[in-house]
């Protein structure tokens, strides 16, 4: 009787073993309604970026970035408690009827941008001419219930229209936006190296009626012509705010002299082609990610000095994290190049 009393206590515990772990692994693997970000990397730019000839750093610049994913139980929960790991609902993240597939493209071609426009402000401010060659657009997104769902799909790649191949996006857009509900448009396209066609008919827009179209956002299909040539391997990072940094990187490899001083420079910032430094999200979760990788100076988004702008949160968390890491305000290409020039060299 004993015996029998010990193997069902056995099994009553084997059983209940099997249970927890069952729960603990569908929470590890069961995705709540919400991102969660934290502290990145700060990972130095030059053996990313790679000019021809370029010159080498005494100091680095470095990339911030943050760590985002779909949160579980435990990283939901983890985020709760942790000072600088924050939780966005969905709709904060993807955008209306976007996929999580669609999102991560869309990082992806807004990395690519960054790096397009990087590198056309630093050739320009040092005085070399920059082409471009137009292969096509990228499809970003496709809308539900417009001509293009289930037709095309993320990453395709359209390089004619009508047996055309147009000159820019915008062209695409002007061309598809000419035309009236019910006429078609046929679209030549690559998808995993094989080239497609596929006719479709212009259809109103449920939002907005008044306008036409096939269903999709997209990105430019374009390659940089520089000279001398310049690479930039970015993996698979995406989003555009690492631009402003790769600038200064391209930028300093190209000019005389070192622009770093030896420092450890770290950063983050969108950037236009005029040379604007744009805002980002993730600010402190950046900040804490340069110091610990031992950044003495971070340039920030200043936005023209508006009451919550990067900059502002950014030495709000550089103080309560007690760094010593200097936070400089930046609106431009431009200004950081002039503050880099009159720094001392270390």
């Amino acid at each position: 009787m004993e015996g029998v009393k010990i193997a069902m206590r056995k099994k009553i515990y084997i059983g209940s073993t099997l249970f927890i772990a069952i729960i603990l692994i569908w929470g590890m693997f069961y995705s709540l309604p919400y991102y969660v970000s934290k502290p990145g990397m700060a990972k130095e730019l030059g053996p990313i970026i790679n000019v021809e000839g370029g010159d080498k750093d005494e100091g680095n610049f470095m990339l911030t970035t943050v760590r985002m994913g779909r949160a579980n139980i435990y990283s939901y929960l983890e985020a709760k408690i942790r000072k600088y790991e924050e939780l966005y609902p969905l709709d904060m993240i993807l955008n209306k009827t976007e996929t999580e597939e669609e999102y991560n493209a869309r990082q992806l071609h807004l990395m690519a941008g960054s790096k397009l426009n990087a590198i056309e402000v630093a050739y320009r401010k040092a005085g070399l001419p920059v082409k471009y060659k137009y292969k096509g657009i990228y499809v970003v997104q496709v809308i539900p219930d417009m001509p293009a769902d289930g037709k095309l799909s993320t990453g395709d790649r359209i390089f004619k229209v009508d047996g055309k191949q147009l000159p820019s996006s915008e062209k695409f857009i002007e061309y598809i936006g000419k035309k009236q509900a019910g006429d078609k448009v046929t679209l030549t396209y690559s998808r995993n190296k094989s080239t497609k066609t596929v006719t479709l008919k212009i259809q109103p827009f449920k939002e907005d009626p008044k306008k036409v179209g096939i269903g999709i956002s997209l990105v430019d299909d374009k390659d940089i012509i520089v000279d001398p040539k310049v690479k930039v391997k970015t993996d698979e990072i995406g989003g555009p705010s690492a631009g402003f940094m790769f600038s200064l990187e391209i930028y300093n490899q190209l000019a005389e002299g070192d622009l770093t001083k030896g420092y450890q420079i770290a950063g983050t910032g969108t950037i236009d082609v005029d040379g604007t430094v744009g805002p980002i999200g993730g600010i402190e979760q950046k900040i804490v990610a340069a110091d610990k990788a031992g950044a003495e100076i971070f340039f920030a988004p200043n936005e023209k000095g508006i009451k919550n702008s990067n900059y502002r949160d950014a030495v709000k968390t550089a103080r309560d994290i007690k760094t010593n890491m200097k936070i400089v305000p930046i609106d431009t290409f431009d200004e950081a190049v002039d503050y880099l020039e009159k720094l001392k060299e270390k």
